[in-house]
């Protein structure tokens, strides 16, 4: 947390321009002083105060909290609050500062005040955000040195704020439709190694004293049973040992490719992956075109950002025709990720002149389209997997409990 001498922390509750509460904490030299600044922020003051009263162990953990990579809803809020500061007038210095007192991200505060210091030195504002590229992403860096070119910073920061507003709603629809298959097919798996290890060996020993053979599913479900004990920590140091594993080699391109293309041709979440990659292309092109950037440099920026090994060697097809002359939409019909619709529509805006209105146009389509296909998904898979997961689980209880009814249905014969 950037501190200022001769000047409080206070810790504040402030409603924003859309009506949601937030909280946040900023240096002020009083009271007034920090209303005056939440006002300027675009923010309604509900209550300040004084943070001494916390004391010192309280400001240390504050420092310690969100520490690390800052996630896009913190950048979409520091971006917007810095546009309407620049708007209204604040100096470039201050407004730094300000953001580095209220941030809740220990992480961007750090950096904002890293940004301060080298920009009251004469460092362009772009210029030492990409000295922070561990917490300001390339398309931020990017669309601040055009905005500070054209004079229009407070624009290109309030596009900014929009783009990473979109991209996360995005994010929270995919995590919405994997969210429930993921914790019931975990869920799941858990019942069922539960059984194997502690409810089947129970009723094996009581299956001992019958004396008399058990049917088919009763034996193949003892069998895993007691094979469990071996392949059940194999199979978890294995999982173990490839989740290591892909958290180190997972920005590796021969990994991206395998997966990357994995995902885009998956049976049930290959359209969805698909949708979200031509959304995130089309919005983050279509936003770098508007701002005035070259298009082979916006080009080469969206591919580095699209987040998908498909994606990027379809733009660096793409690159390479625009630098030879050639047009932008024709080798993208030559990849499979890309719809004929989207390939049409990016050659009549190429055509017409009009790219950036098109790609806009492409986005907003394919924002709905993942927003509808993510809805249908989770309606899809539900009763997929309850019907699977009660299968499963159906099976097993059935093949406990065969052998009691063949002695029951054995002890009805022998009465009769």
């Amino acid at each position: 947390m950037v501190e200022s001498v001769g000047r409080a922390l206070y810790v504040y509750r402030a409603r924003d321009a859309r009506g949601k509460v937030v909280k946040g904490k900023l240096h002020a030299a009083n009271e007034a002083a920090a209303v005056n600044e939440l006002r300027v922020l675009g923010l309604t003051p509900l209550s300040v105060r004084d943070n001494a009263s916390l004391g010192l162990l309280s400001r240390d953990l504050d420092t310690g909290i969100g520490g690390g990579k800052p996630k896009l809803r913190d950048l979409a809020v520091a971006s917007k609050q810095l546009a309407v500061m620049i708007r209204s007038g604040v100096s470039l210095l201050r407004a730094l500062e300000i953001m580095g007192q209220q941030t809740e991200h220990a992480g961007l505060a750090r950096a904002f005040g890293e940004v301060r210091r080298e920009v009251g030195q004469g460092t362009a504002l772009s210029v030492s955000l990409e000295r922070q590229n561990d917490i300001f992403p390339p398309l931020m860096i990017n669309l601040v040195q055009v905005g500070e070119a054209g004079g229009f910073l407070d624009e290109a920061l309030d596009s900014i704020a929009d783009n990473f507003e979109t991209e996360m709603k995005l994010q929270q629809k995919i995590k919405g439709a994997m969210a429930y298959p993921i914790v019931v097919l975990g869920v799941a798996v858990l019942a069922v190694v539960a059984m194997l290890l502690f409810v089947v060996p129970t009723f094996e020993n009581m299956f001992a004293n019958l004396g008399s053979e058990l049917p088919v599913p009763t034996l193949i479900l003892i069998g895993l049973s007691r094979s469990a004990v071996i392949w059940v920590p194999a199979v978890a140091v294995i999982v173990l040992l490839i989740a290591l594993w892909y958290t180190r080699h997972r920005k590796d391109d021969a990994v991206r490719r395998v997966v990357d293309t994995a995902k885009v041709k998956m049976p049930v979440f290959g359209q969805l992956f698909r949708k979200v990659a031509i959304a995130r292309f089309s919005r983050n092109l279509a936003i770098m075109l508007r701002a005035g950037v070259p298009m082979l440099q916006a080009i080469s920026l969206v591919s580095k950002v699209s987040g998908n090994w498909v994606i990027e060697q379809a733009l660096a097809d793409a690159e390479n025709s625009v630098r030879q002359g050639r047009p932008f939409a024709q080798p993208l019909a030559q990849h499979e990720v890309f719809p004929p619709m989207v390939t049409q529509m990016v050659a009549v805006g190429e055509d017409s002149g009009s790219l950036d209105q098109m790609l806009t146009t492409i986005s907003e389509f394919y924002d709905l389209e993942v927003e509808t296909a993510s809805d249908q998904l989770t309606s899809l898979i539900e009763p997929l997997l309850i019907v699977l997961v009660g299968g499963v689980i159906g099976s097993m209880v059935i093949s406990l409990y065969l052998p009691v009814f063949s002695m029951i249905t054995a002890v009805q014969e022998s009465g009769m």
